[in-house]
């Protein structure tokens, strides 16, 4: 099934995902991005407690399918593979994940955490698809972009706001390749905002309560 052609794939998602579980019972392969682990060697050391909302994003996104696009005007969706989560809980999580492997930063966590932010970043989902805008006779190129808000609390300040659009090409017309392509333009937005928030909050910010 990983082998299978982008054809195949886009032709069996165009009839729908009921009529993908009629032609087979086989559960969809599962796949997973990986967090962003190289940054700048620049990077300040900041003494601030962040919380990570889930991103927002159109009903076309929020879903653990797979996103393709052939035109700027569609959606479809890859038979047969999915996220392990729904993409704007996955993103969330790999951005926790990404400023936890900075080791700059006191603590990071989900919005459901209970943690006591200093800060809270809040992101759009706006692009997180694989595009055949020439044909899917070729590699789709990948596109995601995050645009993100930095709020100071308890102000509820906005600090500033970065739109992070990354693409990367997909070597070959299969699942394991697009997929890949994701994890490269994924973990550059992951890089990009990251990079952003540790130098745009103030990096030795005094919090009440706080040495």
């Amino acid at each position: 099934m990983m082998k299978a052609t982008i054809r195949t794939l886009a032709l069996a998602a165009a009839v729908g995902l009921a009529g993908c579980s009629a032609l087979t019972s086989a559960p969809p392969s599962l796949y997973v991005l990986q967090p962003k682990t190289t940054y700048d060697t620049d990077l300040p050391m900041v003494n601030y407690q962040l919380v990570v909302s889930v991103p927002d994003a159109p009903q076309s996104l929020d879903s653990a399918r797979i996103a393709l696009a052939r035109s700027p005007t569609t959606i479809d969706y890859f038979a047969n593979s999915a996220w392990t989560d729904r993409a704007p809980v996955m993103v969330q999580e790999l951005l926790v994940q990404s400023f936890e492997n900075t080791h700059k930063i006191v603590s990071v966590g989900r919005d459901t955490s209970g943690l006591r932010a200093d800060y809270v970043l809040l992101t759009d989902l706006r692009d997180f698809e694989a595009r055949y805008y020439e044909g899917t006779d070729k590699p789709p190129q990948v596109r995601v972009r995050l645009a993100a808000k930095l709020i100071k609390m308890p102000e509820r300040e906005i600090i500033g706001g970065l739109d992070a659009v990354k693409v990367s090409d997909a070597e070959r017309n299969d699942i394991t390749s697009i997929v890949n392509a994701f994890g490269e333009a994924t973990g550059n937005a992951m890089k990009a905002i990251v990079q952003w928030t540790l130098r745009t909050a103030p990096p030795t910010s005094q919090v009440p309560g706080k040495l």
